[in-house]
């Protein structure tokens, strides 16, 4: 039902424009509906109360056209590039009661059903993008064309802690099948992936393709063929009771495992599908419309919506000098040829389309890292995500040596070499010899002082951090530190960087761990402690379900790796003290190699610790009197992350909480329905019980007091 949001302001209102249009061949008359809210393309058009209130007037002035036989058919397009991009966030996370979020539901269904109660044929022509209530605009009509370059149509509601709320949940299984179904309304909202045009028209969400440059003549002479009979569309039959029962408790089954009841959205979706077979339309549209009420009346989807804010804005970021101080950067050099190195130097080349040096100690190294570049440019041709043209300049552009002197003509030179920091000050000492005057220094790390880095060069004032995350082409975050001597070109220059990488940049002060190592190990060192004084690695791994993450502590461990885990934590404790535990049974694990987590049980179910490991912590047995269960292990957890918030919100690691928030949601895949970190901790208790206050205002993440 809703995509789009903005900071709280009055509704944009998307107008509904009729004009007729002479069908070919003698068809007879198309009333033709456009959704416009008369803003240009960067303004997409979305549905509030008066649009919808509009768009039922036009519909019901059309019904009585049909019921005189004014008109043959009606349709509804949207303004150039867009359907409708959804519902208003901002609209519906101001609803203050039950009974205004029950008529948002019944307003936009008393609207939408007259598209299939019109007494005529009904098409939409989906031009652009249609996400959630645009989306379901085009299925509630008889026919839907969409455009080939349409970018993307999409039920996201789930990932944003709603449903489908005006007939989506109804008629997707009914169109296409409730296996189908569970891809369009729960999978791909879960991964952000929404279809493209080609994708929709193939699963049958669409009932023809047309190319763009004439998608709109091209459909009404569809249409036209449609309303005289010489085309038919063919629908399939339902699918059998014990076939749709299946898939939804399998469905059941694999949200257990992989959600663990942490959010209700997913649930009660999954409801709707599983009713949707046998229900009538007025069933299904008021079940919709109260679970649409009971959610919007929720603190996860009101914590939704202030993360959907947060990595949607578009202002500049906090803390960012004015962009005007950039200097530009016409060639960049990469220090290493490791993997993290070859990742960084692909997605320069890729993005900014500037030359690219990565330089290493020996040939092997160097070719090594060549080789990562190439492999992966061929794999993105290959499979269609990258042009043969642009995987040529791509290459062209990345340059390898072992001769440290070709950083001379570089305006930009980042170092991802290993994470010591002795090696890392030798690095800047050579380069700095080497580099022009007005060349920028960034280092990569991840936990280690940029201002000792620093310290010893003769213009520190030109080094920065530029923390990216593994992996470097899909992880969007990037923490710009600002070290003790920055200067504000230097960091305005990381900034627009990273803008030009298209990567969301939070400016951070340079304190131990920044912000998601800082919480994100703390988190993972607490788990181990705990298991360290005699909780079961079971217990800890189960504990933080509740929170709905991505997957268990040791799943993560895994991913990250253990050694890079107790390296971080080390380097942590001897900053910040003994806040961060140490771990000797983890220190064993690490020294012998031990795998923590048993293989995956299915794709997408995350892999879970193995019990085996148990004998390399504490007694080497659980049990004893400083064992936790899941909620004592989930306690120590939060507790110890509120005090560090608390902690890094005193230093000025970060402006404040919603830099948090944002830093943990695309760096650490802290989930939506959690807002981040610190509206789960408002409303959990934990920010007054540990600091004697909230870290947000009351009603910006969660539903108000009052």
């Amino acid at each position: 039902m809703t995509t789009q949001t903005t900071t709280p302001r009055a509704e944009r209102v998307t107008h509904s424009l009729v004009r007729d249009v002479e069908l070919p061949g003698g068809a007879g008359t198309l009333a033709l509906l456009t959704l416009d809210n008369g803003l240009d393309h960067t303004k997409p058009t979305t549905l509030g109360p008066e649009g919808i209130a509009e768009l039922t007037a036009a519909l019901t002035a059309l019904q009585a056209r049909a019921a005189r036989g004014e008109i043959a058919a009606v349709a509804i397009t949207g303004k150039p590039y867009f359907l409708a991009a959804g519902a208003d966030l901002t609209q519906v996370a101001g609803v203050r009661t039950r009974d205004e979020a029950l008529e948002l539901g019944r307003g936009g269904h008393a609207a939408y059903r007259l598209l299939g109660e019109m007494g005529v044929p009904t098409f939409a022509y989906v031009n652009g993008l249609a996400l959630g209530g645009g989306l379901e605009v085009a299925l509630n009509c008889d026919y839907r064309t969409v455009a080939a370059d349409a970018p993307a149509l999409a039920l996201p509601e789930v990932g944003l802690g709603l449903v489908p709320g005006w007939g989506g949940a109804y008629l997707v299984p009914r169109l296409v099948g409730i296996e189908k179904a569970m891809d369009v309304i729960l999978t791909r909202p879960s991964a952000n992936k929404p279809f493209k045009a080609k994708e929709a028209f193939e699963i049958g969400l669409a009932d023809a393709l047309f190319e763009a440059p004439d998608f709109l003549e091209s459909s009404i002479r569809w249409t036209a063929d449609v309303v005289r009979g010489t085309t038919v569309v063919e629908r399939r039959e339902l699918d059998p009771a014990p076939v749709w029962d299946a898939v939804v408790a399998g469905a059941r089954k694999q949200l257990d495992a992989v959600v663990h009841g942490s959010r209700p959205a997913p649930y009660r979706a999954l409801d709707l599908l599983a009713a949707a077979r046998t229900a009538t339309k007025d069933e299904a549209f008021a079940a919709e419309d109260e679970a649409l009420a009971d959610l919007i009346m929720s603190d996860e989807m009101r914590a939704s919506v202030y993360a959907f804010q947060l990595v949607s804005h578009g202002k500049r970021p906090a803390g960012a000098p004015d962009p005007k101080l950039a200097r530009p950067v016409t060639s960049v050099g990469i220090v290493g040829a490791g993997l993290m190195a070859a990742q960084l130097a692909l997605l320069f080349a890729q993005r900014l389309g500037v030359p690219v040096t990565m330089r290493d100690l020996d040939a092997e190294r160097v070719e090594h890292g060549l080789a990562y570049v190439r492999t992966t440019v061929e794999k993105l041709v290959t499979t269609g995500r990258m042009s043969k043209d642009t995987g040529a300049k791509v290459l062209s552009s990345v340059h390898g040596t072992t001769d440290i002197t070709e950083f001379s003509r570089c305006d930009f030179v980042i170092e991802a070499v290993t994470e010591v920091l002795g090696l890392k000050k030798k690095v800047f000492a050579e380069l700095e010899g080497i580099i022009g005057p007005d060349t920028i220094l960034a280092t990569n790390t991840s936990a280690l002082s940029v201002t000792e880095m620093a310290a010893d060069l003769a213009h520190p004032e030109r080094v920065v951090g530029l923390h990216f995350f593994n992996p470097v082409a899909q992880m969007p975050l990037v923490e710009v530190v600002r070290a003790e001597k920055t200067s504000d070109e230097a960091l305005a220059t990381a900034f627009a960087v990273s803008k030009a990488l298209r990567k969301t940049a939070v400016g951070v002060a340079d304190r131990p761990g920044f912000v998601v190592n800082r919480l994100l190990v703390l988190l993972l060192g607490k788990i181990v402690e705990a298991v360290e004084n005699g909780t079961s690695v079971e217990a800890a791994d189960r504990a933080l379900r509740p929170l709905g993450l991505p997957m268990g502590p040791f799943a993560l461990f895994d991913l990250v790796g253990p050694a890079v885990g107790l390296h971080v934590l080390t380097s942590l404790r001897e900053d910040l003290g003994d806040r961060f535990p140490s771990s000797p049974g983890l220190e064993k694990l690490v020294a012998e190699g031990t795998k923590v987590v048993l293989p995956a049980p299915a794709r997408g179910i995350p892999a879970s610790v193995d019990p085996a490991i148990q004998a390399y912590f504490g007694t080497g047995e659980a049990g004893g009197p400083g064992a936790l269960d899941e909620a004592g292990v989930l306690d120590e957890v939060l507790t110890a992350l509120t005090t560090e918030i608390g902690h890094m919100l005193d230093e000025g690691v970060v402006q404040g909480p919603e830099q948090i928030d944002l830093c943990m949601i695309l760096g650490a895949g802290w989930p939506f329905h959690d807002g981040g970190i610190t509206p789960y901790l408002d409303r959990t208790g934990y920010s007054e019980k540990v600091l004697g206050r909230r870290l947000l205002p009351d009603g910006v993440a969660n539903v108000p007091a009052h």
